[in-house]
């Protein structure tokens, strides 16, 4: 809007070249109507209170106090209202300087301004002589003219609060907006790491322990040897697959299905051919569970079994599963651990801190203790029916 460069923006760059553009744009409105208004009214008549000579000097002087009006708008004003008493030309510069002040400061100070700025026109009518036209109408005049003046100084005011909010408000959105962003990397990071955790540590305790078997015993034979090496070489390959399915890396083939309850069998069978002594008892139907609940399972007992290889007393586990729809889902893996302490506790239990941020994403809750020579670790997930 063409008023607004009077006043620069305050979210704007305040250049020098922009502030000399204001500065000039506001001199040469306020000349350009105090002259029109001296021409016009009573200033260039016999009975006026100055010479219109000196009426245009002080409408000069009053121009070029302008200059200052962006640092000090309010000063400016006062100091200039009271010639609108004895000049017409200033009049141009009282009209600028009352814009100025209008989209700075608050509409009760800008009425008593206005209210000054009119009774000034009453005193130059008393001064003058011989004026050709009543009071009325230079009541009339800066009247009509000051209300324009501080009512678009007003509007400019509100103009500039909502761009401000506006641009505040846009600035919030997008730094919330990168905030989810940030979040959601977050939340995708953690749940590669829980997966990379859960895959590599099953896979690797399974490599270790054919590993470990070969190293104790003496004699293995060439049939031996080799079926370890296969269920080595079965292991690596199948950790490989997995840990591209989870970090989403193309092995020529489409992406494999995520594992879930019915692939628990597989789970427990795989760990009984590393040499594991497995007790399985499922009480849940593998087609009424949620893919998601069903995926959370299978990495618990996953969890439980890799726990159980790596920190048990002996290579053995029971796992239960029982509920149903409705109810809940109760996870329960068991395994024979030396002592009362959490064996998984004293090497870090990195998988039981996966295992229970999963829970509790999945709404749930998990425990696990040592007792009696044995480790428990039991979840219970919600099931909708």
């Amino acid at each position: 809007m063409f008023f607004a460069l009077l006043v620069p923006d305050p979210g704007s760059g305040r250049s020098t070249a922009r502030d000399r553009v204001a500065d000039v744009t506001a001199i040469v409105l306020a000349l350009f109507y105090g002259s029109v208004m001296m021409l016009l009214g009573d200033a260039t008549s016999p009975g006026a209170a100055l010479p219109w000579q000196a009426d245009l000097a002080l409408g000069l002087l009053c121009a070029a106090a302008l200059t200052a009006r962006r640092r000090h708008p309010l000063a400016v004003a006062v100091a200039l209202l009271p010639f609108g008493a004895v000049s017409v030309t200033a009049t141009g510069p009282i009209i600028v300087a009352l814009f100025t002040v209008a989209i700075r400061r608050r509409p009760s100070l800008l009425l008593l301004l206005g209210a000054v700025n009119v009774g000034t026109g009453v005193v130059y009518f008393l001064l003058h002589d011989r004026p050709s036209s009543g009071i009325w109408m230079d009541l009339l005049v800066r009247s009509v003219i000051t209300a324009a003046a501080v009512g678009w100084g007003l509007f400019v005011q509100a103009y500039r609060r909502l761009t401000t909010s506006l641009r505040e408000h846009a600035a919030r959105l997008e730094a919330e907006q990168q905030l989810r962003e940030e979040q959601a990397r977050l939340t995708e990071r953690a749940r590669i790491a829980r997966e990379m955790h859960d895959v590599l540590a099953h896979r690797m305790s399974l490599i270790s322990l054919h590993a470990g078997a070969l190293e104790v015993r003496a004699g293995v034979s060439p049939e031996e040897l080799s079926i370890a090496a296969g269920a080595i070489r079965g292991s690596a390959h199948e950790a490989l697959e997995e840990l591209r399915s989870v970090i989403g890396v193309p092995s020529g083939r489409p992406e494999p299905p995520q594992p879930g309850l019915a692939d628990m069998s597989g789970l427990i069978s795989s760990a009984r051919e590393a040499g594991m002594t497995v007790d399985y008892d499922n009480g849940v139907p593998a087609d009424g569970l949620p893919a998601q609940l069903g995926r959370t399972a299978y990495r618990i007992v996953q969890e439980g079994l890799t726990n159980a290889r790596r920190h048990g007393s002996a290579p053995a586990a029971s796992v239960v599963l029982a509920g149903g729809a409705g109810r809940a889902l109760q996870i329960t893996v068991i395994n024979p651990c030396a002592g009362t302490n959490s064996a998984p506790s004293a090497h870090g239990g990195q998988g039981l801190l996966g295992i229970g941020e999963r829970v509790a994403l999945a709404g749930g809750r998990v425990t696990h203790r040592a007792e009696r020579g044995e480790f428990r670790l039991e979840a219970e997930l919600p099931w909708p029916a």
